[in-house]
């Protein structure tokens, strides 16, 4: 029994932990460029009560991975947001080094340098960009490969990168950023386009959560109520054996 009550014990934790990453999924479905948080648990614990064989190694990646896949465009005219159709990312520079993101709403800071919300300057081939101060918003345009024009100068372009196959080793660095291991290298994409005026939506889809959140739910309150019952039996044995 204490076997069987550590591993439902266990399955328990790591259902909670689905919960919280579905949940955190739903909160993010209108945050530009989110890309959602896999967790397929539930799905393993169900296969294993039908006795579906599962890979080995496969339950200590469930709860690690991001589904990378492409979200769908949202219009918005504005002359600094971007949406990256195809496999990339935007690059944006910090002290601590580069961070990868699909959110491409910039502005411009106070020294003209393109920038995400949080201040964070988009990299570019050959550093920052940086617009001219006699240049308005409505004079700059951007090609589809990352190409920045300012009243017709090209004045820089987008660090665009991809991870290809490598992926699934970025982890979250908050606000909707990436970061990778010291020892992966980025390459440059391929067939990944610019469209200036657009930005991309979340990749979440709220009724397969919100499925996959009901399906959590009841195997949550099974194993709880089977934890229930099992201390009751054991509880019953010890109070014989005590006479």
């Amino acid at each position: 029994m204490p076997d069987i009550a550590s591993k439902i014990g266990s399955s328990v934790s790591q259902l909670t932990r689905e919960f919280d990453i579905i949940a955190h999924n739903l909160a993010n479905v209108s945050t530009v460029g989110y890309k959602r948080r896999c967790n397929k648990f539930s799905q393993l614990l169900t296969d294993r009560q039908a006795g579906t064989k599962t890979e080995a190694g496969n339950e200590a990646n469930l709860c690690s991975a991001f589904d990378f896949s492409q979200g769908s465009f949202t219009e918005t005219g504005r002359t600094l947001d971007f949406a990256l159709c195809g496999k990339g990312f935007f690059v944006l520079e910090t002290p601590e080094g580069p961070l990868y993101t699909r959110n491409g709403m910039f502005h411009l800071n106070q020294n003209g340098q393109i920038v995400d919300s949080a201040g964070k300057i988009a990299a570019g081939e050959s550093g920052p960009i940086s617009v001219p101060p006699d240049v308005g918003l409505s004079q700059i345009s951007v090609s589809s490969d990352g190409s920045i024009s300012a009243a017709g100068t090209v004045i820089g372009k987008f660090r665009l990168v991809d991870f290809k196959d490598n992926e699934s080793e970025l982890t979250a660095a908050g606000l909707n950023c990436f970061k990778a291991p010291q020892d992966l290298t980025p390459q440059s994409p391929d067939n990944l386009i610019v469209k200036q005026g657009y930005t991309e939506s979340s990749n979440v889809q709220m009724v397969e959560e919100l499925v996959d959140m009901i399906m959590v739910s009841r195997l949550y309150e099974a194993n709880m109520k089977f934890l229930s019952v099992g201390g009751e039996a054991s509880k019953s044995l010890l109070n014989v054996a005590m006479g």
